[in-house]
């Protein structure tokens, strides 16, 4: 079980330094060149979105179905077996949740970059004219 979340975190490095790679300021060649590559892996990596997705919804019945230990009957060890599940489950939350939030802000600075590049080209144009 432990192996969706590991893949989710390695993900979300990715991402990270995707998104870093992405906003750092280089020379216009060069940004050209990353947006491109990054706006190749971008249609194959939305799937980081479903998964995401459906790793929230597990979550989201796990927390629903959850035992609950807050009675006389529970032994010291099943309540913090219980707590810690339940700070597992939040950390795993956020990393789901950054894993979409990572995803739209890196398409949306590949799509700002194209739009720039766009306006450029017709500026260009207009000039030209």
């Amino acid at each position: 079980m432990a192996l969706q979340w590991l893949i989710l975190s390695y993900v979300v490095a990715a991402e990270v330094v995707i998104a870093v790679l992405l906003t750092l300021p280089y020379p216009m060649l060069v940004k050209k060149r990353i947006v491109s590559l990054v706006s190749l892996i971008l249609q194959p990596a939305a799937s980081i979105v479903a998964f995401a997705g459906f790793q929230l919804l597990d979550l989201y019945w796990k927390n629903e179905h959850r035992l609950m230990c807050s009675s006389e009957v529970c032994t010291a060890t099943e309540r913090d077996r219980y707590e810690k599940s339940i700070y597992k489950a939040q950390r795993n939350v956020v990393l789901c949740a950054a894993g979409i939030l990572l995803y739209w802000c890196i398409f949306r600075i590949c799509k700002y970059n194209k739009d720039l590049e766009h306006l450029e080209e017709l500026e260009k144009r207009s000039k030209a004219e």
